[in-house]
């Protein structure tokens, strides 16, 4: 028998997301952005379930790319991340794929190549990690024209979207807006998913909803289920022991957790060689048989323990989740300190996904 530990993946709640997102961005078109193998839910089965929607995906990095291509998609792929080497522009080229341009030295291999993939190029509006500063824009599209390259448009990164009542997002859309006025034919593309719930605020061409397609929240004072989004992975085990623990009995690494009362606790067949993260510990709810419950102790490879208490008559072979419906990965990502992305990215190749929809 294979361990019960499953990643369920909902594709007609994916559906759901992205026509949302749709929805939200108004006049823009929403490129579905499925890098980290499609946020951990399998690249290839996110791409089929979308492909009737979509006919724009966003990726990191070419492998994913290929991936989409090895599936017989035609649609218009966007390299975020840009290309690593020299080679890959006959690569991108050779599979259709539009290659976001964030250096001089990418800008220099596609005007050095015969093969000349469709370039985007990306400006550094404030978030400072990739892309040319606006004041580099004029020399960088000069060289750009010179070479025989004429990009599609310019695309830009928010830092702080997902805090509602911060200014900096306010700020880098006008130093974008006014950084790429001298080319107003050519597209934008501003909005990742928080953006898509910031009020009044500019999509432009394209946005590129990314977590929001998975059922979790982008942000940080709102869960998922209030922005309408609906959870895509529900993670997922069985108790494999019950007992009964006496006040003063300890369970788990350490003895964090001490019972003061007798507890009815569980095993559970997880833990972070799953992907499920080490630090959520005591309190974390989960759920089984109808009924919220919560981790105690700290979680292992392979298993956790949970206080029963609230579900006394459940068994070994009970099924468990972890996050999904019941309890939703906005949740236990603050119990862990973390935030949805990580989670989700970090299941791991050993827990099977399992698709429907």
């Amino acid at each position: 028998m294979p361990r019960p530990t499953i990643a369920h993946v909902d594709l007609d709640a994916l559906r759901h997301n992205y026509r949302l997102a749709r929805e939200r961005a108004g006049d823009a078109s929403a490129m579905a952005v499925i890098k980290a193998d499609g946020y951990g839910h399998g690249i290839r089965a996110v791409a089929r379930a979308l492909a009737a929607d979509v006919s724009c995906f966003a990726v990191a990095c070419l492998e994913e790319a290929q991936a989409i291509r090895d599936e017989g998609l035609n649609q218009t792929v966007v390299l975020l991340q840009g290309m690593h080497s020299e080679a890959d522009v006959a690569t991108c080229a050779c599979l259709g794929v539009e290659v976001v341009v964030h250096s001089d030295y990418q800008l220099q291999w596609v005007i050095d190549s015969p093969d000349r993939p469709t370039l985007w190029i990306k400006v550094n509006s404030g978030m400072n990690r990739l892309g040319f500063r606006p004041s580099e824009l004029a020399g960088v599209m000069a060289r750009a024209d010179q070479g025989g390259c004429r990009p599609k448009g310019f695309l830009t990164h928010f830092a702080s979207a997902d805090e509602p009542e911060s200014p900096v997002t306010e700020a880098q859309t006008r130093v974008f807006n006014e950084a790429v006025a001298p080319w107003p034919d050519l597209l934008r593309s501003v909005g990742n998913s928080a953006a898509h719930f910031r009020p009044g605020q500019p999509l432009f061409h394209w946005s590129r909803p990314g977590i929001m397609l998975y059922g979790a929240s982008p942000l940080g004072d709102r869960d998922s289920n209030v922005l309408g989004l609906k959870p895509v992975m529900t993670l997922a085990s069985e108790l494999i022991a019950v007992r009964t623990l006496q006040p003063g009995d300890s369970v788990g690494y350490g003895q964090t957790w001490t019972a003061d009362r007798p507890t009815p606790m569980g095993i559970v067949a997880i833990g972070y060689g799953d992907g499920y993260p080490r630090h959520a510990g005591t309190d974390t709810p989960a759920w089984v048989n109808g009924q919220r419950i919560r981790l105690i102790g700290r979680v292992s490879m392979d298993m956790l323990a949970v206080d029963l208490s609230a579900a006394p008559a459940a068994q070994p072979g009970d099924k468990v989740e972890l996050w999904g419906a019941n309890v939703l990965i906005d949740e236990v990502a603050r119990h862990a300190g973390t935030i949805g992305y990580e989670l989700l990215t970090g299941v791991t190749a050993r827990v099977p996904r399992r698709y429907r929809g």
